[in-house]
């Protein structure tokens, strides 16, 4: 049983310290354009194959975005 203390211990300590320890701040890189392009494209392409799927089945289910 004191192995198990002497365990959750030493983790609570580690955690304290990953708490206390400063990391340098994350900063969030804005998405170029070109990659505001690529998602757009990605989207209407995907867009564009559920359509031709739902196409090829007349009748079955309607098209919601």
């Amino acid at each position: 049983m004191a192995m198990v203390q002497e365990i959750v211990e030493s983790i609570r300590s580690t955690v304290k310290l990953l708490k206390k320890a400063k990391r340098k701040p994350y900063v969030k890189m804005d998405k170029c354009s070109s990659i505001k392009v690529e998602i757009r494209s990605r989207e209407a392409r995907k867009l564009i194959e559920k359509t031709m799927k739902l196409a090829d089945h007349p009748g079955k289910k309607s098209i919601s975005c």
